[in-house]
């Protein structure tokens, strides 16, 4: 589905070149203008668009001239609205919405003066206001309009040419580009919204926190009574004090809901169980050379040797400071974290998703130990060192150690070493641990620490000890965590007569709710299989990217809506099909298909495929635009997709119910030739 949906957007733009500038154009524009700016993606549509140059469907030069002119016009279009409109601009929307990033820009304008308005194009946020503020204050034309020239050459040059080049990379990975590029964009979305997520907390959570605290110590200071003593001394004699307690009891509890939320899911196999394999599926699907060498170098960085080494390292520098106390809290935290990790290991006795060879208590998964023991090593050491620094660097510190814990984290789901759970658990009570450890360790005396010497030698622990586990362990590793085929074949008669029950029975989504019934399973290749359903009538779907549009028609037909690519153990289908309900104008059969594990063989080997069908309905909401619905009805669609074939053998897979017949039809593709589509209707309905 990836691939036809690359493949679409390419076709798409190779035939409408000019509409491709068009859009850079309008996008670069956007990314200038006061408010839009703030929450238009045009970097990413740039970029994305950018890397489709090494294939010729777009041309570098018209892609740089879309870019710096959409630049050039949008920061001089905000220009002549804050010379013409001055600050009553400010009160109106959009910008009205946005007083914070409107104070930042004037400050960032009023600091850097005229320079600011190349230096605020590559910074976001400001990018969409500086220009305005130098129209507001009346910055003559020629040197704006030099500033904004060379600006946004030097813009348009930074993106483009790297997106340039890693289409050209793409294009020399061939197939495997095409699942790295999604799992990068996962990876990239992922830090994404950790930094924003930061950035509004920091921006306005605390904030509101230091307000509501305000209150709280004046309530508890006039107050009389034991509830207003207590108050009083919890929040303790500085802001600092209260809002380090409040945000300490904060995450504790937030950490402990979630790791015992996580607990009893795992306890007891609610759908959380199921998403873990549906999570370990997909990301099964996307994995390529290149992405196992990265996770699996990822994962060596985090290995007991290298943080063993690290933490040793840290522990030398603090005794030979003589900060007793840092180092006492830097063992009790790494060390107390690893053995409640590895006694919960012991009692729970989870196994992991593969054999991994793995020994001991090591052979255990919940939760994971190197989610736990790098989040609690590099979140204690980030504490340790933001507590000696400007307040300024303490965000880069705390980014800096959660990437690379959670790099760490995400290495151990992609390659198959845990479940997703075993590493949000780890997460969670790496969490728990830190922040009851730090908040002890930070309401004692602030002991001096060398902050930059701390962050040199554990950085420089970390690359000599992870280079030193890498070229011992790499080959090795890269066996351990490859992916292994599960694929079993099994001759047909024993898929007849019954070897059909080891397959699953439902789809699960990637949430791990059970949906609807796989009815049918057949076996053939995908070619043999399309050619029968579309001797009966049915088709493929058209594609998303040129008829999404069609959602916003109040009466399109049936064939001309896209389908949605409903997951199943977190894999998109194989093949969907569709087909007009002869019955119902406003219906459509969806059909799709993904590959088991399980081949059948009778002399020539063929995939067995599971699938659903479901009976779609479409409906107008609003006389505006048009909504699907599934019917919960699986028996005749199902007896519909098996007119198409000859060899059918229907079983009973469980009991009758209202939506569901209980039978899943047995279908050999390659047998006969396929019957006319109004052949197929009369079976459909003797059945």
């Amino acid at each position: 589905m990836f691939a036809d949906l690359l493949s679409t957007v390419t076709a798409f733009i190779a035939q409408h070149p000019h509409a491709a500038y068009a859009v850079v154009f309008l996008f670069a524009m956007s990314e200038s203008l006061p408010g839009i700016g703030v929450v238009v993606p045009g970097t990413a549509i740039i970029l994305g668009v950018s890397a489709l140059v090494p294939s010729g469907v777009v041309k570098l030069w018209p892609m740089l001239g879309a870019t710096i002119s959409g630049a050039i016009v949008g920061d001089g279009l905000s220009f002549w609205l804050g010379h013409r409109y001055q600050r009553r601009l400010l009160a109106i929307w959009p910008m009205s919405r946005y007083p914070d990033i409107a104070e930042k820009g004037e400050a960032f304008f009023r600091r850097h003066g005229d320079k600011s308005v190349f230096l605020a194009r590559f910074i976001p946020g400001v990018r969409a206001v500086v220009p305005l503020f130098a129209g507001i204050v009346g910055m003559p034309v020629w040197r704006f309009y030099l500033a904004n020239t060379l600006s946004a050459l030097a813009w348009a040059v930074s993106h483009v040419l790297p997106a340039v080049f890693v289409g050209a990379a793409i294009a020399q990975l061939g197939e495997a580009a095409k699942p790295l590029a999604v799992l990068v964009a996962l990876v990239i979305l992922l830090v994404w919204l950790s930094w924003k997520l930061v950035r509004l907390a920091l921006g306005y959570g605390v904030p509101r926190l230091v307000r509501l605290l305000a209150q709280t110590r004046g309530w508890a200071r006039r107050g009389e009574g034991a509830i207003a003593r207590t108050v009083s001394g919890l929040l303790g004699q500085t802001p600092s004090d209260a809002i380090v307690l409040l945000t300490a009891g904060g995450l504790v509890v937030g950490a402990a809901w979630m790791f015992l939320g996580i607990l009893e899911d795992v306890v007891n196999g609610d759908p959380l169980v199921r998403a873990d394999s549906s999570v370990f599926q997909g990301l099964k699907a996307l994995r390529t050379e290149t992405g196992d060498v990265v996770m699996v170098t990822l994962t060596e960085l985090g290995d007991t040797a290298v943080v063993t080494a690290v933490t040793a390292a840290a522990l030398v520098l603090l005794v030979l400071w003589r900060a007793w106390r840092s180092a006492t809290f830097l063992l009790i935290a790494v060390a107390g974290g690893a053995l409640v990790n590895t006694v919960i290991k012991g009692t729970l006795h989870r196994v992991r998703p593969g054999d991994m060879e793995y020994r001991g208590w090591s052979a255990f998964s919940f939760p994971s130990g190197h989610s736990t023991s790098n989040a609690i090593l590099y979140g204690f050491l980030a504490v340790i060192i933001a507590r000696q620094v400007h307040p300024a660097f303490r965000l880069p510190i705390a980014f800096a150690a959660t990437l690379l814990a959670l790099s760490i984290a995400i290495s151990r789901v992609y390659l198959g070493a845990h479940w997703f759970s075993d590493v949000a658990a780890g997460l969670s009570f790496g969490m728990l641990w830190l922040t009851a450890v730090s908040f002890v360790y930070l309401r004692g005396g602030n002991e001096a620490v060398p902050p930059r010497l701390l962050a040199s030698v554990v950085g420089l622990a970390l690359v000599a000890a992870g280079a030193v586990n890498i070229d011992r362990s790499h080959t090795a590793d890269m066996r351990r965590y490859a992916v292994h085929s599960t694929s079993i074949v099994t001759s047909e008669k024993a898929w007849l007569d019954g070897g059909w029950k080891q397959l699953p029975d439902r789809r699960v989504d990637l949430t791990g709710e059970i949906e609807e019934p796989f009815t049918l399973q057949i076996a053939g290749s995908l070619p043999e299989i399309e050619n029968a359903l579309v001797a009966s009538g049915w088709k493929r779907p058209p594609p998303w990217f040129a008829s999404i549009t069609a959602w916003l028609s109040p009466n399109p037909g049936p064939d001309h809506l896209p389908v949605f690519p409903l997951l199943a153990s977190g894999r998109v289908p194989d093949l969907v099909m569709i087909r007009s309900d002869p019955s119902a104008a406003r219906s459509r059969l969806v059909l799709r298909l993904w590959q088991s594990e399980l081949s059948v063989s009778d002399g020539e080997t063929r995939p067995l495929w599971l699938a659903s069908v479901l009976n779609e309905r479409l409906s107008t909401i609003a006389w505006l635009a048009t909504r699907t619905k599934s019917e919960e009805d699986y028996s005749i669609p199902r007896n519909t997709v098996s007119a198409s074939f000859k060899a059918v053998t229907p079983v009973a897979r469980s009991q009758s119910t209202a939506s569901w017949d209980g039978k899943v039809d047995l279908v050999v593709a390659s047998y006969g030739m396929p019957i006319s589509p109004g052949s197929s209707d009369e079976n459909s309905e003797g059945r």
